[in-house]
């Protein structure tokens, strides 16, 4: 067996991603906060649909400010995981081009659309 004499290193403040890289590993992160959160949806969902009873107990939760701030990640991060997915399906489709340039300039203007959505989403729920 060779042993390799590589450098390690494992100072992970030292490593600067570039912007297409962040935005891609960020759509995975939001895959799995979406991923994690569907069961306090579904379940919010069943609670106002169950009875009129049930209802209103659904909407005096969404009157809490810390379930409203819930509601408000869980719609910013659904958000950005669509527009950052419409942006990789045209990148695989190749309608923006594959370059490094077309490559953060979309990164850009999906943080961007993400970032509109997430504010309108906040208007829309406080």
């Amino acid at each position: 067996m060779v042993k390799k004499k590589r450098p390690i290193n494992l100072d992970l403040s030292t490593i600067h991603f570039p912007l297409t890289a962040i935005a891609s590993i960020l759509h995975r992160i939001s895959g799995v906060i979406i991923f994690l959160s569907i069961g306090v949806i579904l379940w919010l969902l069943d609670l106002s649909l169950s009875s009129p009873k049930g209802f209103l107990r659904a909407s005096l939760m969404m009157d809490n400010f810390v379930f409203k701030f819930f509601m408000w990640g869980v719609l910013s991060t659904l958000s950005y995981h669509i527009v950052s997915g419409i942006r990789h399906m045209m990148m695989d489709f190749n309608l923006l081009g594959v370059t490094l340039q077309v490559g953060k300039f979309s990164a850009q203007i999906s943080f961007f659309i993400a970032m509109v959505l997430s504010i309108l989403s906040g208007v829309l729920i406080w």
